[in-house]
């Protein structure tokens, strides 16, 4: 069985971390205040806004130890990041999840948080929330569904969600775990023991900022991996900011998905909202969902 967090009460603390890129102070303001609003106490570490002067937000010492603190601290009952980016891989391997196996508290993040995502999965068997961050409150997100689905996932509401249907969508209806993450931090944890366990899940992906020849690339490396082969259903959000090159590929991101994906005979959803772009859904990994693709609408349930 996999477990599931204890789900926060008024008064319980949240810590925000930036165990990745830097990012200043002052873009947490909105997200402490809303946090507090929502009736939590906040700790904000020095990774935040620090003095680094590089790309990431501290040395891999600093990040480390700031994040395996929090890990260990009894009094935290979850760890939000401020930011993604990239910086968790040369970090994960030193951090030490034992009290955390003992006392798990809910990991918040996506992008480059996928890593964490994917470790407490397969090495703690423990679930985290692929959410909204720090950054996402700012700018009147803190009042829209997807910053609002991440207080309701905290609080213990079960998730259930819509979208619209997508013509290269698969019909059909499936259960099975859910996990996955950022498209690039998956292909990069293949081969690796912290990577997911594919079979009989129910996998998304998203990315940002690729190349067309990139997503490409990427999903081949997981359909050779074997990755597609035994899902029980796939979730493809937002493929934003999207790149090419100056002699075009030739085809749009979703064109080169769906000829990866064709073969498949699981229900398949394109355009589900979680990406990096405001749309942007609390996924508890780890937890139970079922996944109901028609001709008329997407419908995302969680079921534990």
């Amino acid at each position: 069985m996999i477990t599931l967090p204890p789900y926060l009460k008024k008064g319980d603390t949240i810590a925000i971390t930036c165990p990745a890129g830097y990012m200043e102070a002052q873009k947490i303001k909105t997200g402490v205040k809303t946090l507090q609003e929502w009736g939590f106490q906040v700790m904000v570490g020095k990774t935040v806004g620090s003095k680094s002067t590089n790309y990431f937000s501290g040395t891999d010492e600093e990040r480390r130890d700031e994040f395996q603190a929090l890990l260990d601290e009894p009094s935290i009952k979850a760890i939000l990041c401020g930011r993604g980016g990239y910086g968790v891989t040369r970090i994960i391997d030193q951090l030490d999840f034992k009290t955390f196996k003992k006392n798990p508290k809910w990991i918040i993040g996506f992008s480059d948080i996928t890593v964490l995502h994917a470790h407490v999965l397969t090495k703690c068997n423990t679930a985290s929330l692929h959410a909204p961050m720090a950054n996402a409150f700012n700018e009147g997100g803190a009042k829209l569904p997807y910053v609002q689905s991440l207080q309701k996932a905290l609080k213990g509401t079960k998730a259930k969600y819509t979208c619209t249907t997508h013509a290269m969508n698969q019909l059909g209806k499936a259960s099975g775990v859910l996990m996955g993450g950022n498209l690039a931090l998956i292909a990069h944890l293949v081969g690796s023991k912290m990577m997911y366990k594919t079979k009989g899940s129910i996998l998304f992906l998203e990315d940002v900022g690729e190349y067309a020849y990139n997503i490409d690339r990427m999903f081949i490396q997981l359909k050779r991996a074997g990755i597609f082969n035994q899902l029980s259903g796939l979730i493809l959000g937002g493929f934003t900011d999207r790149k090419d090159t100056t002699r075009p590929f030739g085809k749009t991101i979703e064109e080169i998905i769906q000829a990866h994906i064709a073969e498949y005979d699981y229900p398949i959803c394109f355009g589900f909202p979680v990406s990096h772009d405001t749309e942007n859904y609390a996924l508890k990994v780890g937890a139970s969902f079922e996944l109901s693709v028609t001709s008329k609408l997407v419908r995302l349930k969680e079921l534990s």
